[in-house]
């Protein structure tokens, strides 16, 4: 029987949840982080499961592992894991993971408010902001963000025919605007976004196989999120959102790199300029702060370096084992 041990430290960034392993994670080959993802996919992904399903995790499980950097300018290397699975980037996922990391003393930053942190997507730059021992805010400037494709088409079994656009924020995102067949997420219940998401994201895959590619990283491609938009809840949010991740859940943050491909996607349209703050509100109301820091080129097309802004609460310490004898050692889902 074979037995693996794992210390983590969970938190919450705007409602939805974020798991540091401090201790267990695996060793990785590569010289970056997008290599040592390939790795951890190939030979690891039974510690994504384990930790992120059910049992020891739930739907909307999303968690991270701290890695030494490559280059020893940077202060440390990442890897996400979610129910989803080994993501590029995950800008909620960062916030939490960087407030865990200060907090708890692991990550030593060079210089003090500022860290250099590697993703599988590249290279993010982050400040925080401290009273005491607490980490207020966390704003991270992300990965270079476009819109990809615009006015593309999908059939919806519920719904009838969606148009919608493709956008990149370090996951390729389907954004759902309101429209003839869909009047907007303030008059859709979770449960029902979650069902048009499950059948949609497998079509758009289906239908336009190939499609979404970053032009810099071939192991990033497809649409993995769907982002629905709709009116907001506070007068002072700019845009609102629910976005559909892994196989059943909806993000309880505004989620961080849906707000820089949604961010992306209005300054491509003429609808958000440079330097703008872009106050994005999630299902459940909560809020980032997203700015447009720089506008770019990525392999030819127009991008921009966005920012998002957001705080994380860290509620809990735990060891979770996996044994191998278990049935339920390697994770399941009820759908």
């Amino acid at each position: 029987m074979a037995s693996s041990t794992f210390v983590c430290i969970d938190a919450h960034t705007c409602g939805n949840p974020v798991r540091v392993i401090k201790h267990g994670g695996p060793e990785l080959i590569g010289a970056t982080m997008s290599e040592k993802r390939q790795h951890f996919l190939t030979e690891f992904d039974w510690i994504r499961k384990g930790l992120m399903f059910e049992p020891r995790g739930h739907d909307m499980m999303s968690g991270s592992i701290f890695y030494p950097p490559h280059d020893s300018l940077n202060d440390f290397g990442i890897l996400f894991i979610e129910t989803s699975g080994c993501l590029p980037m995950c800008g909620h996922g960062t916030i939490g993971a960087i407030t865990i990391g200060i907090e708890e003393g692991l990550i030593k930053p060079k210089i003090k408010g500022e860290v250099r942190m590697e993703t599988p997507a590249g290279l993010v730059l982050v400040k925080y902001g401290q009273t005491g021992n607490k980490v207020d805010w966390v704003k991270l400037t992300n990965v270079k963000s476009y819109l990809a494709e615009t006015d593309l088409t999908i059939d919806c079994s519920d719904l009838g025919e969606l148009q919608f656009d493709v956008s990149y924020g370090g996951n390729f995102y389907a954004i759902i605007d309101p429209q003839k067949n869909f009047t907007g997420i303030h008059d859709f219940s979770a449960s029902k976004l979650i069902q048009f998401s499950q059948e949609i994201r497998e079509k758009i895959n289906h239908k336009y196989a190939n499609a979404f590619v970053h032009p810099e990283d071939g192991t990033i491609n497809g649409v993995s999120h769907i982002l629905w938009t709709g009116n907001t809840i506070a007068d002072t949010a700019t845009a609102r959102n629910a976005v559909f991740y892994g196989d059943k859940a909806i993000d309880r943050s505004p989620c961080g790199t849906g707000t820089s491909a949604r961010m992306a996607q209005w300054h491509a349209k003429g609808k958000l300029k440079i330097h703008e703050d872009f106050v994005h509100e999630s299902y459940i109301g909560s809020q980032f702060i997203g700015n447009i820091e720089e506008e770019t080129i990525l392999a030819g097309k127009p991008a921009i370096v966005p920012s998002i802004k957001g705080w994380a609460k860290i509620y809990g310490h735990n060891t979770i084992t996996i044994d191998d004898d278990d049935p339920y050692a390697y994770g399941f889902q009820v759908i």
